[in-house]
């Protein structure tokens, strides 16, 4: 496909990567440490750590693992932590060894930890406390031989160490830490000597689990390359709007995920950020008070996510003129979310587009433009090409599956011959799954995911359509579409409403559809619940509603 989209690129952003002066994220590590030293890179519960601090504390954690745990580069490290000081040190720790970092969700239960232990083969795994019995049921049924245990108070100042710990044993029952198992702090008190490992670009640094919201989880092979690349692709992107060791990122998204990871980890870190992490933003009240206490720059959020602050009247008081842009990733921005949100903050949601294969960051609209929809326009030295089902290419303003070619694109499945070839075309394209379609300027625009679609009374439906239009109805707070085997339409459409009042009825609401969707796009059923399900960066599990349904 023509790169049109190059002609709507802000003027300071080149169309192409230059060659990096960094061959790995350790690489990266080292740089920002020693340039932004004595700045803070890392607040959690009331404690700071200075970037130098963090690279202290992640050699300390390197030279365990290499010199008494015996781990080489190659070998497997899972970890299972929320946002808390102990991710980085841990993350940063194993990356500089050239260990391959395993992200792990720490809300898994044991069936699914088990599922991703054993398809990787790791052999150690680093692990909040509160989490260790969803390992321990499965841990004989993996090839795990070391386990280091984090606790919430690890890290923390002396006053907030003492609190936290005072909190934990008046409302939780603490669990009792088998003698084999090795303690974290341990670990950051050890005077081992820190080795010195060589990585190149083509070494693995990730294999990062895939959602699995329909199917199987799968693990992409993400090497040190691959994430580089999408860290400078991001920095070109936005190196006029920010500047280094100025910046207080806001990190509420976890860091497992790869989205969170490679830009508020890894971008911000490579840049002398102050990053403030967020344990659990579930907790309005304390993540509102944190907001107000810190003159952030930077958020980045889901469409969920936006709107829960949007609830907090403390939120919409609060002096945001700090704030120079949003971004708005893992799951599509809604136009009401979006519009709310400029209303409040001042500030427009900045839209992306990627995936866990893409490491993650695809496509990105220019910060600073008024939402619109889009999922923005390729970053630098990426191309797309738009296909129907026959690997045709589409014209412009057509649908079709956006197929991606980049540095920052996988070049597999860890063990999965069969779904590697399934998911690229013959001339090298990744095919993601998503409908898409491209305007004239060479924005781009997600319709829904293939396996979404709907068709109904032989048209296509995209769910992403209904639920943004009904969204806007005064009184949904939220909804999720599905499509339900009928005889005489194909599929019929089922819509889940979670409302704040009870006087609106489904008759209402069907009623608004009717106002504004052509007869095929129409539900035929209103269901009323108290919560969509989602995963854990938000996305809609629309296999739960078909259960539900």
């Amino acid at each position: 496909m023509k790169k049109i989209w190059l002609d709507s690129y802000p003027d300071h952003v080149k169309s192409e990567l230059s060659n990096s002066e960094f061959n790995s994220i350790s690489e990266i590590f080292k740089h920002a440490s020693e340039k932004f030293s004595d700045l803070v890179a890392f607040n959690n519960l009331g404690t700071n750590l200075s970037f130098r601090r963090t690279t202290l504390l992640a050699d300390k954690f390197s030279a365990y693992l290499f010199n008494v745990l015996k781990i080489k580069k190659g070998d497997k490290v899972a970890i299972m932590l929320p946002n808390l000081l102990t991710f980085p040190i841990s993350f940063f720790g194993s990356i500089n060894i050239g260990a391959t970092v395993v992200n792990v969700n720490p809300l898994f239960k044991s069936r699914e930890v088990k599922i991703l232990l054993t398809d990787s083969n790791v052999e150690t795994i680093v692990i909040l406390d509160k989490f260790l019995n969803e390992l321990e049921s499965v841990l004989g049924e993996t090839k795990i031989k070391n386990v280091i245990v984090c606790r919430p108070f690890d890290l923390l100042n002396i006053p907030m160490n003492l609190i936290v710990r005072s909190l934990l044993f008046f409302k939780t029952k603490s669990h009792k830490i088998n003698s084999n198992y090795i303690l974290f702090s341990d670990i950051v008190r050890s005077k081992e000597k820190n080795p010195s490992v060589s990585l190149s670009g083509n070494d693995i640094a990730l294999l990062q689990y895939t959602g699995g919201t329909t199917g199987k989880s799968k693990a992409a092979i993400l090497t040190h390359s691959n994430i580089v690349s999408n860290i400078e692709q991001l920095q070109l992107w936005v190196d006029n709007i920010l500047s280094e060791g100025q910046e207080t990122i806001i990190t509420a998204l976890p860091m497992y995920h790869i989205f969170s990871l490679t830009v508020n980890l890894l971008f911000f870190y490579k840049i002398g950020s102050k990053n403030i992490l967020i344990t659990n933003p579930r907790d309005l009240k304390s993540f509102v008070k944190t907001l107000s206490r810190n003159k952030f720059t930077v958020i980045t959020a889901v469409n969920t996510l936006f709107n829960l602050l949007l609830t907090s009247t403390k939120f919409k008081n609060s002096n945001l003129q700090s704030l120079k842009f949003s971004v708005g990733g893992g799951m599509a921005v809604l136009n009401s979310t979006a519009k709310k949100w400029k209303e409040v903050t001042g500030c427009a949601i900045t839209q992306g587009y990627g995936l866990t294969e893409t490491s993650p960051i695809v496509t990105v609209n220019p910060v600073g433009l008024d939402f619109n929809g889009s999922i923005g326009l390729p970053m630098p030295s990426t191309e797309i090409s738009i296909r129907d089902e026959n690997d045709n290419e589409v014209s412009v303003g057509e649908s079709g599956e956006l197929c991606i070619k980049g540095p920052q694109v996988m070049s597999k499945y860890w063990n999965r011959d069969t779904e590697t070839k399934d998911a690229f075309s013959s001339d090298g394209f990744f095919k993601t799954g998503d409908i898409a379609k491209i305007d004239k300027h060479g924005y781009l625009y997600i319709v829904d995911r293939k396996k979404d679609m709907i068709i109904s009374s032989g048209f296509n439906v995209y769910p992403n359509e209904i639920e943004d239009y009904v969204s806007s109805y005064q009184g949904v707070i939220e909804c999720g579409v599905i499509g339900k085997p009928d005889i005489n339409r194909g599929e019929s459409i089922i819509l889940f409403v979670v409302r704040d009042s009870k006087k609106i009825s489904e008759s209402d609401i069907l009623e608004y559809c009717r106002k504004g969707l052509t007869v095929y796009k129409q539900p035929k059923k209103v269901v009323f619940i108290s919560e969509i399900p989602k995963n854990n960066v938000g996305k809609i599990l629309r296999r739960k509603l078909r259960e539900i349904s």
